[in-house]
């Protein structure tokens, strides 16, 4: 796809930024990737290119700025550990790792034919500190992590727990859903404290939820 148009379809959820054309790029072969992966393995329902820019990386990044509203490149010391829960075709978690290069990424993806997806993506897009887990969350307990992301999971109330154990005691859980699901979310967590749900840009229903055991 050409990278000035996906520029272009970025523009609502980047707000005042603007990715590098090294970086659209790298959204353009990873659209590439993902058609050629979804003529043989369902990855994602959506399928036209410009809905792929908007609907999947227009979401993740709007998400990715709003966590890390200053990336740094070089940051590689204390990078932030983020995990990305039942990350499927790689939304929210590789858009962000695009965005924020810096920090040491976890995709946790139990189904194995996409977890080589997930392999293939980043290897292709010469991504690192990436850690690919073809396992289930509620088994991936070796370490807590300062983000974790949660988007368009199957059965959500049952994984949402999970994702929030995955936690340490500072971490913020950053869920991208369905106004209908808050209601749901904030009573599963009742400890954790939410900030106001942000609208997602070109979206009629969509939000992106903040929370935190601490006010901080």
């Amino acid at each position: 796809m050409d990278p000035p148009r996906i520029a272009q379809l970025l523009k609502p959820f980047l707000g005042e930024n603007a990715l590098s054309t090294e970086k659209l790029q790298s959204i353009s072969t990873y659209i590439d990737i993902l058609q050629r992966w979804n003529a043989r393995v369902n990855l994602t329902a959506v399928r036209n290119p410009d809905e792929t820019v908007t609907r999947h990386f227009g979401e993740s990044l709007f998400a990715a700025r709003h966590l890390f509203p200053n990336p740094c490149v070089s940051a590689v010391v204390n990078a932030p550990e983020v995990a990305d829960v039942g990350s499927g075709a790689g939304f929210p978690g590789i858009p962000i790792k695009l965005w924020a290069p810096e920090i040491s990424l976890t995709l946790i993806e139990s189904n194995h034919k996409k977890a080589t997806f997930l392999r293939e993506v980043t290897r292709t897009l010469t991504l690192t500190n990436i850690n690919i887990q073809n396992t289930r969350a509620e088994s991936f307990m070796a370490k807590r992590f300062g983000v974790v992301t949660l988007r368009a999971v199957e059965h959500f109330e049952e994984t949402l727990p999970i994702a929030a154990n995955l936690l340490n005691p500072r971490g913020r859980l950053a869920l991208l859903i369905g106004s209908s699901q808050l209601p749901i979310a904030q009573a599963i967590l009742p400890s954790i404290i939410w900030r106001k749900p942000m609208p997602v840009p070109a979206s009629k229903s969509r939000v992106l939820l903040v929370g935190s055991f601490t006010n901080e």
